[in-house]
């Protein structure tokens, strides 16, 4: 046991201990030399010092500073074997704490080199390498120890990538070509990389190109006109026409992306570096394969491959194409849009009606697989005149319409034969397209394959019994209904038209009468076989009625017969003239007025001389 010193001056230890007895120049000497031990060292700094101790909270790292300093021990986790001695690079976040102690970084400092390096790498054009983490919008999102970069998806790789994802996780070789300082942003490129290495190919293949030599590639983009095919470093476009000898509306429809195949070089432009590749070139034409027998008047099966305004295409096999003349799809000789006979897609059948194997074309007839129906034996018969049918309005023209009576056999129904009663200017006052019409056969000429039809035969003349009804000088009510220059068109009972010359308008009043306004009127003139009425509203009041009936008797006159006045006179003109208007039609009372007044002016002349 030690011996207690009972006699110890506690008094006098501060003076006489821990360099009491020093001197103020000895002490400024030896705090001096202490200090000089001590590594000066200032914040956000990386430097380097050596591990302690190691334990599950902290790693207590000496830098040669006055203390040592603590490190999370998580951010030591890529050095599991992390062990007193070794040496670690730190980051000084702050040289005394509230606590005293010196606070270092090791994640920061990693932070801090990785910095260095990217824009070192930017300046000296070097390659980083990082892995890349996970997918973003329009690319990949990499870590380079520790900050992370954007990889762009079209600086992945120097074709399309079209799945990102299967890049999550990979270990990459990158070059920086852009640092955004103010927001910490950096883009990187692969493709770089890549294009240097295919350089050297590219120019390889390029100096050794030659029209006609087949390469092998990769579908690496597909569009609606072509794929873009991927030579080893050089791009050349399959059109969609040099996929196949056959029709194709999309490439899809025989090739897939990332599929690999042999391709012709068909042409090449050295200036702009345009390869035009074929595909369908590397097999034989389908026309030189087409079996012989088939001839003119063979029955062929095919799809119809597109529809124009003149006819219709139609795939035999692939590569081989008739045309179908919309003159050969029916038998009608009223054409028709082709679309009326057919839709692209359709598989038809047809007969071959030429075939030229060097020219290799071939036109096909869908009518001649039935029979021409103006052939047939009962076709006379059956379309005798007088006979009835019902048929479908195909179209309408000026002068009247077409009806449809069977396939292939169409009539003409002239405009004046639609109505006894009505003044048709147009079939489309009656009928449209598409409508069923009641007709009867008025002529049939088989060999011009012609018919004449008529609507308004199915119905009794009724100019029969107007003839007993409007009598000259019997009175009926009628209204105007339109108005001109010559006169007026009345509308009578029974739906029928008259004519009223403008004299004969007046009202008793002296006042002209307007349309819509109904009045009584005298009939002046009728004509059964020219269906034509002549009425007078000042004759029912007594005015007139003497020029009326003078009127009535010139035009009521007999008509001259053809051999007299052969010589050629005055009376010559009349027959001509007259004969004319027994040719005209209600619809023509206004030339007919012009013609009568200039046949009285005539007549009148003749008398006053």
């Amino acid at each position: 046991m030690a011996e207690v010193v009972d006699n110890f001056d506690w008094d006098n230890v501060g003076a006489n201990s821990f360099g009491g007895n020093y001197s103020k120049e000895e002490r400024a000497r030896l705090e001096e030399m202490y200090a000089g031990t001590l590594t000066t060292v200032e914040e956000e700094q990386v430097v380097r010092g050596t591990v302690v101790s190691v334990n599950d909270r902290d790693v207590i790292v000496n830098i040669g500073f006055k203390s040592d300093g603590l490190v999370p021990r998580s951010e030591f986790r890529d050095l599991a074997e992390l062990k007193p001695g070794d040496e670690v690079e730190v980051f000084i976040e702050d040289q005394e704490d509230a606590n005293g102690q010196l606070i270092l970084s090791r994640k920061k400092a990693k932070i801090k080199q990785a910095w260095k390096a990217i824009y070192d790498a930017l300046e000296n054009d070097t390659i980083l390498e990082g892995v890349v983490k996970r997918r973003t919008k329009g690319g990949l999102i990499m870590e380079l120890d520790g900050v992370e970069a954007f990889l762009p998806g079209s600086q992945i790789d120097v074709k399309p990538i079209r799945d990102f994802d299967i890049y999550v996780g990979r270990r990459m070789e990158v070059k920086v070509v852009k640092i955004n300082a103010a927001f910490d942003n950096v883009v990187v490129s692969h493709k770089v990389l890549i294009e240097k290495d295919l350089e050297k190919q590219r120019e390889a293949i390029l100096n050794n190109l030659e029209k006609g030599q087949i390469l092998e590639g990769v579908i690496k983009n597909m569009t609606n006109f072509g794929v873009f095919i991927d030579l080893g470093g050089v791009d050349g476009l399959l059109h969609i026409t040099d996929i196949s000898w056959g029709r194709i509306a999309h490439p899809s429809e025989v090739l897939q992306l990332d599929q690999k195949l042999n391709v012709v070089v068909l042409d090449f432009d050295e200036a702009k570096k345009r390869i035009s590749l074929g595909l369908k070139q590397l097999t034989p034409h389908p026309w030189d394969s087409l079996p012989q027998d088939l001839q003119p008047g063979s029955r062929v099966q095919g799809r119809i491959v597109n529809v124009a305004d003149y006819g219709a295409f139609m795939e035999i096999v692939p590569g081989v194409e008739g045309l179908i003349h919309v003159s050969e799809m029916s038998w009608s000789q009223h054409l028709r849009n082709p679309q009326d006979f057919i839709k692209q897609g359709d598989v038809v059948e047809a007969q071959i009606l030429t075939l030229d194997r060097d020219e290799r074309k071939m036109s096909l007839g869908i009518k001649q697989l039935t029979e021409d129906p103006w052939t047939r034996a009962d076709f006379g018969g059956k379309y005798a005149v007088g006979t009835k049918h019902n048929g479908l309005v195909r179209n309408l023209t000026n002068f009247g319409l077409f009806v449809e009576l069977e396939e292939g056999v169409d009539g003409l129904v002239h405009v004046s034969d639609l109505s006894w009663t009505k003044k048709v200017k147009h079939p489309s006052e009656m009928v449209k397209v598409g409508d069923r019409l009641d007709v009867v056969v008025l002529e049939l000429d088989v060999q011009n394959r012609r018919l004449a039809l008529g609507h308004k035969q199915l119905e009794e003349n009724p100019w029969d019994t107007f003839q007993t009804v409007f009598t000259a000088g019997s009175v009926h009510k009628a209204t105007i209904t339109e108005k001109s220059d010559r006169g007026a068109v009345l509308e009578l009972p029974y739906g029928i038209e008259g004519f009223a010359y403008p004299k004969s308008l007046a009202k008793e009043d002296g006042s002209q009468p307007e349309v819509g306004e109904a009045l009584d009127f005298r009939v002046v003139e009728f004509s059964k076989d020219d269906r034509r009425i002549v009425l007078s509203h000042s004759a029912t009041y007594g005015a007139g009625q003497e020029e009326e009936n003078s009127r009535a008797a010139k035009f009521q006159k007999k008509k001259p017969s053809a051999g007299a006045n052969a010589g050629g006179n005055a009376g010559e003109g009349k027959v001509a003239d007259l004969k004319k208007a027994e040719k005209s039609t209600l619809g023509d009372l206004d030339a007919l007025s012009a013609l009568r007044d200039r046949m009285l002016g005539n007549e009148q002349g003749e008398n006053n001389g």
